[in-house]
This record gives C-alpha cells, structure tokens and sequence, in this order.
C-alpha cells in the first residue's frame, strides 16, 4: 500500500505538472507582459519555497479555504503541492529547451502556413524537450524521492509507513537498519527504472532516427 502511495504521489503530480509547465514556460517567454511577469512571479515563488514548505501550507493552510470538514483530503493536498513544485521547475527546464530552438524555425513554419499552436506543437516544443531531455529525466528521479517527505505531514508512504512499523511494533525495532536498507534498495530500483527509460527515449529521439 504504502509504494502504490508513492508511485501514485508520482505519477500524478509528474503527469498534472507536464501541460502547466510548459503553459508556464510559454507564457514567461511572452512578449506580453500580462502573460509573463504571472509565470515569472509563480515560477520564483514556488522555486524559492522548500517543499517542505509547500506541502505543511498544503496539510494546515490550504483547510482554510473550505467551509468546516469540506477541505479535500489529505492526499489530494498533498499531490497539489508536488504538481506545483514540479510545475515550476519543469517550467524553467522547458525554458531552456524553447530557447535552443533557432527562430529561424518558427519563421520556416509560419512561411508553410504553420500557425502559432501548430508552430510550437509540430517545430518546436518537439526539439526544445529532445534537447532537455536528460534534464527532465533528473528531474523526475527527483520528484520520486521527493515524495518522501509527505511523511511530514502524516501520509505513510513508503518511507513515512515504515517509520510507523518500526515505531509501533517492537518486534521490527532490532531490524531498523535492514528495514531501511530494503527501502533504499526499492527507490534505488525505481530510479534506476526512469533512468534506463529516459536512456532509451534519448537513444530514440536522436536526429535523424524514428
């Protein structure tokens, strides 16, 4: 129960995080003032807060805004404030791709009749990530042992639920170093799982391969 919590955690705040980071990255790339100082303001602001932070603002703040015992559960809190810290970073990962990109090629879609959307989904967004690639694969690995620190708010994900074992059942407290070393071993497994897939979609996407 506890890894499905983490795999979930993970997932869902890595696949939500996907179309509000590159809207995010789009928008501070805009000559249009209204779009981007929002996306520079939102950006900075969630890269400047710990996610620690995020997620006790998440657990103890964001109950404020409901009526009494109406306030989404935890977890659903919990998976908002990842999507938002992923958002940001992807945001600014994305960015640096979109900047690779020649303009050059924008120009050569638009003279084929390209629109702006069909520019940035068929010329551009598409070598931008290819280029990011790795990036975005550190940063996944990355937000999958950052849901670990879910437990501080009270959620027993895998490290958070073994922590409960080891401190309610006395029989598991002479094997705490092996209890931890197994549940190294499994995040070790995980992110050496995204990693191979990212080494794969790298190997894939090179120029000039399909």
């Amino acid at each position: 129960i506890t890894t499905g919590l983490t795999l979930a955690l993970f997932a869902g705040s890595w696949c939500l995080s996907w179309p509000i980071g590159i809207a995010l990255a789009l928008a501070r790339r805009s000559p249009r003032a209204w779009l981007s100082w929002p996306a520079t303001v939102f950006i900075e602001s969630v890269r400047g807060v710990p996610l620690v932070g995020l997620l006790l603002a998440a657990a103890f703040l964001l109950p404020l805004w409901w009526p009494a015992d109406e306030a989404p559960a935890l977890i659903w809190r919990a998976g908002l404030a990842l999507t938002l810290f992923s958002s940001a970073y992807l945001a600014e990962i994305v960015r640096g791709g979109l900047q690779t990109v020649a303009m050059e090629q924008s120009e050569a879609a638009a003279t084929l009749g390209l629109g702006w959307w069909g520019t940035q989904r068929h010329v551009v967004m598409p070598q931008a990530l290819r280029t990011v690639l790795p990036a975005l694969t550190g940063h996944a690995i990355g937000l999958l042992k950052d849901t670990s620190l879910v437990m501080v708010i009270g959620l027993h994900e895998l490290t958070g639920g073994l922590s409960l074992s080891l401190g309610g059942d006395t029989e598991w407290r002479p094997f705490y170093f092996e209890a931890y070393l197994f549940v190294g071993a499994v995040y070790a497994l995980l992110c050496l799982l995204l990693s191979r897939i990212g080494l794969s979609l790298e190997r894939r996407w090179q120029p000039g391969q399909r």
